[in-house]
Order: C-alpha cells, then structure tokens, then sequence
C-alpha cells in the first residue's frame, strides 16, 4: 500500500534579511483551501508545513502570524510543526501574507500539504455509513484533483487511522494494524462493518494504490 503523503510546492518564499523568516502570500494557501471548502467535502482540511530537504522530517515552526495591513492574526502551530489556515476570501482580497518564524534554514524547507480528517470527525467509534462518508469525500477530492491537474490521481484505496498507542485486543483481526496505525480497507469497507478504538485517533488521513 502506498499511503497518503504528498508534497506541494505552492509559492516561491520571499525570505527576509534572517534565513529563518518565510513571508508567503495567503492567497497561495487561499487557492488551495478553496477546493475543499464545499458541500461534498466538510469532513476534511488541510494542514501545512514544511518538509525538511535533507531529513524528510517536518522543520521546526516557532511561530505564524496571518498579516494584512490592518491586522495581524495569530496561527497556532501544532507539536508536529503543522498549522491550518482559515479560508476567508476576504484576507485574499486584503493581500494577507502569512508570516513565519523557523527554527532552520528556510533554503532547506519546502511547504508540505497534508489532506486529513477534521478533529470533530476523530472519536471511538464509526458506523459503517460514517466510514463509508470519510472514504467516499477522500475519493471525490481525488478525483476532483485529478480532473483538474489533468492526469490521472491514484485511486483511494481505504483510512488509515493515526494512534499514540493501539489497543490491539480492540482491533478485529481483519485490520491492518501496526505500532501507531490502524488501516481499513476498500475491501473491508465493502464487508459493511463498523469499527470501534479503545481511543479515539489523532488524524485520519487516505490511503492511495
């Protein structure tokens, strides 16, 4: 299985007098945020950050701020050095940058894209029809994307569910399961069964061929 981690390069950073300092446009996470921000999709968002070049690991973010010549909004960042952004074509219209402190490099950062679950959809227990619901607005963002981009996007193919520890006695035995992740399949989906976590996970994310 190939799993869910793609890369977008969205902007090229204008970076200040410090290395460290990244002011990217808002409206080059705007045209992303938008595609995703509608009826067939409510269940999912994107988080940004940035892929370090030389480790592969996320660089580290000490802070954002959104900043318009009004205003200046804070960005929380989360413990892995991801931060989401609100999709306001308002702060598009107000030539908002979003400002960003590094603790690298940034000629060593390149922003990275992760597609994932809302918090409000991460809990204990899915029905079939909730699975089902999270698989099928994965498969229609795929789809969509690959209708835009022109070629053709690799098929979601099932959840893969993110855990700080896995009660594996919880688990049917027809999962995939390993030391952080649980994944439910297409095929699994098609049994019609629903699933229950000793926890709820921290992020959901698709799985593609």
């Amino acid at each position: 299985m190939k799993f869910l981690s793609f890369i977008f390069i969205l902007v090229t950073f204008c970076s200040s007098a410090l290395a460290d300092t990244l002011s990217v446009e808002y409206s080059s996470f705007y045209s992303h945020l938008k595609k995703i921000d509608n009826e067939e999709t409510p269940a999912l968002q994107f988080a940004f950050g940035f892929k370090n070049v030389r480790n592969g690991g996320l660089c580290q973010i000490q802070s954002a701020n959104i900043v318009t010549q009004k205003v200046t909004l804070p960005v929380t960042i989360t413990p892995e050095y991801r931060f989401l952004l609100p999709t306001e074509k308002a702060l598009k219209q107000a030539k908002a940058v979003v400002e960003l402190e590094l603790g690298e490099n940034s000629n060593q950062c390149d922003m990275s894209v992760q597609l994932e679950t809302k918090p409000s959809y991460l809990q204990t227990q899915y029905t079939h029809q909730e699975l089902q619901d999270l698989y099928q607005q994965y498969a229609i963002f795929f789809d969509d994307m690959g209708s835009f981009l022109s070629f053709l996007m690799p098929p979601v193919s099932g959840l893969q569910f993110y855990f700080d520890n896995i009660d594996r006695d919880s688990i049917p035995d027809a999962l995939y399961v390993d030391e952080h992740h649980v994944v439910v399949s297409e095929d699994w989906l098609e049994q019609g069964a629903q699933v229950s976590f000793s926890e709820a996970p921290y992020r959901i994310t698709a799985i593609t061929k």
